[in-house]
């Protein structure tokens, strides 16, 4: 149990050390909070409802990975290197797969209530 409790912890402090020093961090998280009471409202069903929030949640995960790869990159080599350009890049891809799934999420959903 104690090993699980400081595990939990440690996860606390690389999310307040986001959350405090990355803006793509802070603004998805901020994204997060507006998205939930929003998905509330947009979704109709409890699984609906879960897949908003969720594909939000999606988002601030996979943003926290891509900082965590930027970070061990440029501890790694702080100088311009081509295939660090291209792991950062990679990375960033991710974030941007996330955010079109995302938005598909949303867009479809609100398609389904309104339409």
């Amino acid at each position: 149990m104690l090993r699980i409790y400081k595990a939990f912890l440690n996860s606390c402090r690389g999310f307040s050390y986001g959350l405090r020093t990355e803006r793509a961090i802070q603004q998805e998280f901020v994204l997060l909070i507006v998205a939930i009471p929003l998905a509330l409202w947009l979704g109709t069903t409890g699984p609906e409802r879960l897949a908003l929030v969720l594909s939000v949640v999606a988002v601030l995960c996979v943003e926290f990975l891509n900082t965590a790869i930027e970070k061990l990159c440029d501890h790694v080599t702080p100088a311009i290197h081509p295939q660090i350009k291209a792991i950062k890049d990679m990375a960033s891809s991710a974030c941007l797969c996330v955010q079109a799934s995302a938005v598909l999420v949303w867009l479809y959903l609100g398609a389904a209530r309104f339409f």
